[in-house]
């Protein structure tokens, strides 16, 4: 099985997550420069703008980084078709099954990681020829599945050879120490780089991410299908009233359009979608990028410094696994 790390030619095995309206050039650079794979997210804009930011991310950072594709959005074959000749280092997919994509994209030298929130989507990606999947838990922002990040990595590990990355629920080194031991080679984490120095996000999304407390993420949108996690604002509540009598996912989607560049962008936060994990409650400050991604990795490292003995079989777990981080 290929190493995160050597398969997408970075420093730490870490992916930055995809958040449409804010994983721009100057985050997925930050990322970047800190040793991670920064990403660009493409969300509902058209491949000029997808472009542009792949342009401005090359002049911020030499290293490798990558695009997040909604596979849902209109503009979603447009902007594939830009990334062939544009060949950045990755593409990440979400909200459906890239495999009329897969093969264009990898002859072209792009890394493929498509985002699966079950088993069965993992292994049909897989043989479709991704290079990794990204296993997201319903503890993460935006839009989830049903499993969580705990049982749905190791069951996605068992089913394919190609590499996992984790994602979900990963706000601290104790989130990723426990990725690798549910057989995850990595890891993606969105919500705590929203609070990123470089983050563009509107200034009040961060600092309503940074007095969240545990029980403050809330999920919209079961009724619909699409289901999406977020703080709880009086958008969420009213959004969920409206469900509860019955809203059409036509009146749901057209209620919930532009909400999230609304928080992102306008810093609305009581009409605004503020999209987040469940970890939020763990973030207390506004960081560079580079340190969020050096305190994960160090505390990491501690834990398996520190816990290497505990297994039952008296085996040492610093080897590979250790080695990984």
């Amino acid at each position: 099985m290929a190493d995160i790390c050597e398969l997408l030619g970075i420093k730490y095995p870490i992916i930055q997550g995809g958040m449409a309206w804010i994983a721009d050039s100057s985050l997925a650079a930050a990322v970047s420069n800190g040793g991670g794979l920064g990403v660009i997210a493409a969300g509902n804009a058209g491949a000029d703008w997808v472009r542009d930011e792949i342009r401005r991310t090359r002049q911020l950072t030499d290293r490798p980084f990558g695009v997040n594709v909604m596979l849902m959005s209109p503009y979603a074959d447009a902007v594939m078709e830009m990334l062939y000749s544009e060949k950045t280092a990755a593409v990440i997919t979400g909200a459906g099954n890239p495999g009329k994509y897969i093969a264009k994209l990898k002859e072209a030298g792009i890394r493929v990681l498509p985002v699966v929130a079950s088993v069965a989507l993992a292994v049909r990606v897989a043989r479709s020829g991704a290079d990794a999947v990204i296993a997201e838990g319903q503890e993460a922002g935006g839009h989830i599945g049903e499993l969580t990040t705990m049982a749905l990595t190791p069951q996605v590990a068992d089913a394919v050879e190609i590499p996992v990355v984790a994602a979900g629920g990963i706000g601290d080194g104790r989130g990723v120490a426990a990725a690798f031991m549910l057989g995850a080679g990595g890891v993606q984490v969105g919500t705590l780089f929203l609070v990123a120095e470089e983050c563009t996000v509107s200034g009040p999304y961060k600092e309503m991410i940074i007095k969240a407390k545990d029980t403050d993420t809330i999920v919209t949108g079961r009724s619909t299908g699409h289901p999406v996690r977020l703080l709880k604002n009086r958008f969420a509540k009213e959004i969920l009233k409206l469900e509860a009598g019955g809203i059409s996912s036509a009146e749901f989607e057209e209620r919930c359009s532009g909400t999230l560049q609304a928080a992102a962008k306008n810093g609305d936060m009581l009409y605004g979608s503020v999209m987040s994990g469940q970890i939020a409650g763990l973030i207390k400050k506004e960081r560079k990028a580079a340190e969020i991604i050096e305190e994960l990795f160090s505390e990491a490292r501690k834990i398996y410094e520190d816990r290497n003995n505990i297994c039952r079989s008296g085996r040492s777990v610093s080897g590979d696994r250790a080695q990984l981080i």
